[in-house]
């Protein structure tokens, strides 16, 4: 984890407010100012929406209980500026690139009552990366990141990316303020538009980071003394890879917005090679070191016409970049780091998401000058700004979960711990002792956080709430006294994310509101005797049996471990949903098994035809003859699964073929 620099000790040259230092941006205002359908999803600090540069903004914020935060401190420094050089209106203080495109506001880490920044994990992040794709974002703003020296995401986050892939997302992410040649992640993984910091003559920051991979994918932007909103309603000039990403983010929504207002089909493939191929590169504009331009400096202009040529072909370039990214995605990875963030603290990365700035906070902060009424906090009878038309802010989303895992439960704090103590209760850690307890005095349920886990990491609570809360609570003890019993390996978890509820170890993680009716315990014995039925009594059928029923448990174990997800996106909703089927499950193993076969893959991907107001997938399992891998066709079994709703439903029968 890379460690702060210092701040200088000069502020940089003040930049004129109510302008962008970016050459070639009224040519490009000129073809648009952005266009609602095009979403740009900023995943940084909360924003202060009641500042003037947002009053006829198209903001939503995508939290699980649809609020606003409060926040004034820092990590808003850094996302209140970030997203108004984006969505800033025209002619007032902080002009946007992209003022007409609709705006994501997705906060990531946030500022704790000591003033410093809580760290956001990869899990988090490429949660929030999930949400974003979910409510129709086309381009991902990340000026984030962790110093990551393989530059390998967490599972979880590598499966995030490959959606935004899979989906045509682009993801813009600062390559961070080490001033070094090394790597962070997101900007670290192949799918990634990579975006390094100039200043006004072109010349690369001291701070922009510059390793190897950067160089064909990555491309500087200015990022110095980038005046910006801050919270409370004034402005500032901050320095760093974060702005220049934003301003990256910003081209590329005009120039999808210019894809789509010309008839164009909006590419994010398209718009990330015409930006990387209209870069100025050193052989055109040299500099004392070629390596820290990376792929070139921002051109606009030349970005522009690689859009609006009738020569333009994407195809090669798209097919190449899917190649690429499925390529770099297949190794395994494991990392437990926090990711680091690009709060521009004096020029540097801070050791955590959002990090700290220095204490003395004004007048110098990151080479810029923060007028001291301007981060200050509003007192508490500040009025509300007014809503305006074309604002959505703070509106509440609804956000589907069909999740995997284990029952778990915690306290929250020591004082509630404490007082399962005082009911009679010797050791809540034992979870026999709690299940006896809660049996003796059931209402207790509601005072335990129960959360389901992936490999021992928490990914949502559970609060059941609504007329049958009480069924789910039952529900949720049989699932943890089945895990004790071993007759358990997995729950299945459908409901809505509401809010979030933090853990006695200080993790917070949403809540979800389950649907009981969606509530199963997942056994590899009950799949065994609903697609084998009871063992044999004869001896001679054990051996294969045993056989049979180790197939299944490798099936299962292929389901939860390699696919291993949020159950956030419709396709991985898709597929933990048909994998998981018991009856849909044991007909397509009678089938394999019956036939010698064994699973190979599992995947999903949209139906071509689909009833009104669903939204199907077909989830495809293909198996093959490990015996005759070569001389036998594979077979592959189709579900079609409409995950429109919290319990998602099965469409039409169960589908097979054989492909070679």
């Amino acid at each position: 984890m890379g460690q702060p620099i210092v701040a200088e000790a000069a502020a940089a040259p003040p930049a004129v407010p109510g302008t962008l230092p970016i050459e070639g941006l009224e040519r490009l205002w000129a073809e648009s100012r952005g266009d609602p359908d095009v979403a740009v999803a900023v995943l940084d600090g909360p924003v202060d929406l009641s500042h003037p540069c947002f009053e006829r903004a198209r903001l939503e914020v995508l939290e699980p209980d649809g609020r606003t935060d409060g926040d004034r401190g820092l990590a808003a420094l850094h996302g209140t500026h970030v997203a108004s050089l984006l969505f800033g209106g025209p002619g007032g203080p902080v002009p946007g690139i992209a003022p007409e495109c609709r705006g994501l506001i997705v906060p990531v880490f946030r500022t704790d009552p000591r003033g410093a920044v809580v760290p956001c994990s990869q899990l988090d992040l490429a949660r929030a990366i999930v949400r974003a794709v979910n409510h129709g974002a086309r381009i991902i703003n990340i000026s984030g990141g962790q110093l990551e020296t393989t530059g390998e995401p967490e599972p979880a986050l590598r499966d995030a990316l490959r959606l935004c892939a899979a989906e045509d997302v682009l993801i813009v992410a600062a390559a961070g303020n080490d001033g070094c040649e090394c790597l962070h992640l997101p900007a670290a993984d192949p799918s990634v538009l990579v975006v390094g910091a100039m200043d006004a003559g072109g010349e690369p920051l001291a701070l922009s980071n510059w390793p190897e991979s950067y160089r064909d994918r990555g491309l500087l932007a200015p990022g110095e003394a980038i005046v910006g909103a801050a919270p409370g309603g004034g402005t500032i000039a901050l320095a760093g890879t974060s702005f220049a990403a934003a301003i990256v983010s910003g081209v590329a929504a005009l120039l999808m917005s210019i894809q789509r207002q010309r008839g164009q089909r909006v590419s994010a493939h398209a718009v990330r090679q015409a930006l990387l191929d209209g870069a100025v590169g050193c052989d055109e504009s040299p500099t004392a070191d070629c390596r820290r331009l990376l792929a070139g400096r921002l051109s606009v202009e030349r970005a522009l016409a690689h859009i609006i040529s009738p020569t333009h072909v994407t195809t090669e370039a798209e097919t190449a970049m899917a190649e690429h990214i499925d390529s770099s995605a297949q190794s395994p990875v494991r990392s437990s780091n926090r990711l680091g963030s690009y709060l521009e603290n004096g020029g540097g990365d801070a050791p955590a998401w959002g990090g700290h700035l220095p204490p003395a906070v004004a007048p110098v902060v990151e080479r810029g000058v923060l007028p001291p009424a301007a981060f200050s906090a509003p007192t508490s009878d500040a009025a509300p700004a007014p809503k305006t038309a074309g604002c959505s802010c703070g509106a509440k989303t609804r956000t589907l979960v069909y999740a995997l895992g284990q029952i778990d439960y915690d306290f929250g704090t020591e004082a509630n711990r404490d007082s399962f103590l005082q009911q009679g209760l010797e050791n809540p850690a034992d979870p026999q002792a709690l299940l006896a307890h809660l049996d003796a005095s059931p209402w207790a349920a509601e005072s335990v956080i129960w959360v389901l886990v992936q490999e021992t990491t928490p990914i949502y609570g559970v609060r059941p709430a609504g007329p049958f809360a009480l069924a789910a609570y039952d529900r949720l003890r049989e699932f943890l006294r089945g895990q004790l019993a071993d007759d358990v390996s997995h729950v299945s978890i459908p409901g809505v994310e509401s809010g979030e509820v933090t853990l006695l170890n200080g993790q917070t993680v949403p809540v979800v509101a389950p649907d009981v009716r969606g509530m199963y315990s997942w056994s590899t014995p009950a799949l065994v005797k609903a697609v084998l039925g009871p063992r044999p009594r004869a001896n001679g059928k054990h051996a294969d049996y045993d056989r049979q029923r180790g197939e299944i448990g490798n099936f299962l174990d292929r389901v939860y471990y390699e696919l291993s997800n949020l159950g956030l996106s419709p396709r991985d909703r898709a597929i933990n949903y048909a994998a998981t089927n018991a009856f849909q499950a044991a007909v397509v193993y009678q089938r394999a098994l019956k036939d010698c076969m064994r699973l190979d893959a599992i995947t999903a991907e949209r139906s071509r035809v689909c009833r009104p107001g669903a939204d199907c997938w077909d989830v495809k399992l293909t198996f093959f003859d490990p015996c005759h891998r070569h001389e036998r066709a594979r077979v592959v079994h189709r579900f079609t699964v409409d995950v429109s709703e919290a319990i998602p439903v099965t469409v039409g029968p169960v589908r097979s073929w054989e492909i070679y």
